[in-house]
């Protein structure tokens, strides 16, 4: 059961392993792009070429889908970047229904855990398999895998080493469970140590430039490439101008600028003052336009020295 490019790594792992996959379960096709043509998820795709029957249920409720679900007679199901199941499906197999989850459980429940643990300057963090019950990320553990974070990892960066990672623990997972000699280990929680990784929105994309420097990095890094950090400011018109933020790196010094000033020769250099120094945009890309590096953009565009983000 999965979704996007993050669980195709996992289903392959276990396809050219020789487990014997009865299907997929994934969302319905939905229309994208300009012309709104259906678009199928990449573990469709996956299942598709490979000739393994999908199964994409508007509701995961509903009982002709409970009905299917039933009659193939599956011995366990694994969750990959999915929906939250009900637990007549999760609670359907004999072995159980085990879920990948990017983050070093309990640390990261939430739709975001890569990019929460970014945002939140983590040195490390890795994936864990676990066994789902009905609340969210907090079944059982069987296994996880750390990953070490530089000061520069971005969640594209991270995405596409977890996927690797992930995939390599998932068959660890199922060839112990086929032995049948492991051991679930019980999530240790303290709520007040708890970290969460909750879905990511606009607001909690906004860059404040009242903030560090080194916040204001962990957030650009952590939301790159997407859904991508933005800002936004007025030009000497008075029109309201929105930027994504991709790439920065920082500048730590001692400065009494106003946070959210633009210091910038307009040729090769964007700085913007915050809180305890400068973050210099590196690549960034002005609405409506295509994404650029800092001095590409300069060429066609011209800050005035009163603009600035608020």
């Amino acid at each position: 059961m999965g979704t996007p490019d993050f669980a195709v790594p996992c289903l392959d792992i276990l396809v050219k392993n020789g487990y014997n996959i009865i299907a997929v379960v994934t969302v319905p096709d939905k229309p994208a792009g300009r012309g709104q043509q259906l678009q199928q998820s990449p573990i469709k795709k996956y299942a598709q070429a490979q000739g393994i029957k999908v199964l994409q249920p508007e509701k995961l409720k509903s009982p002709a889908f409970i009905e299917e679900l039933k009659s193939l007679h599956a011995d366990i199901q694994i969750v990959v970047a999915f929906r939250m199941l009900p637990e007549i499906v999760w609670n359907m197999p004999p072995l159980g229904t085990y879920n990948l989850h990017a983050s070093l459980l309990p640390q990261y429940r939430g739709a975001a855990p890569i990019n929460w643990a970014i945002i939140n300057g983590e040195k490390e963090t890795g994936v864990t398999t676990f066994k789902l019950k009905q609340e969210i990320d907090t079944g059982n553990i069987l296994f996880s895998s750390k990953v070490q974070l530089t000061n520069n990892t971005t969640a594209g960066e991270l995405h596409d080493v977890l996927m690797q990672v992930g995939a390599e623990l998932l068959l660890k997972t199922i060839k112990t469970i086929e032995n049948g000699k492991y051991e679930l280990k019980e999530q240790t929680v303290n709520e007040q140590e708890i970290k969460h990784a909750p879905k990511l929105v606009k607001d909690n994309c906004k860059i404040n430039w009242k903030k560090s420097v080194e916040e204001i990095h962990n957030l650009i890094r952590g939301l790159s490439p997407y859904p991508a950090a933005w800002t936004e400011g007025k030009d000497e018109k008075g029109n309201t101008l929105s930027f994504k933020i991709f790439k920065s790196h920082k500048e730590q010094q001692h400065q009494e600028i106003q946070p959210g000033v633009i210091v910038t020769d307009n040729k090769t250099f964007l700085k913007v003052a915050c809180s305890n120094g400068f973050i210099v945009i590196d690549e960034l890309q002005l609405a409506g336009k295509k994404r650029l590096k800092t001095e590409d953009l300069l060429r066609g565009f011209h800050f005035s020295s009163s603009f600035y983000f608020e």
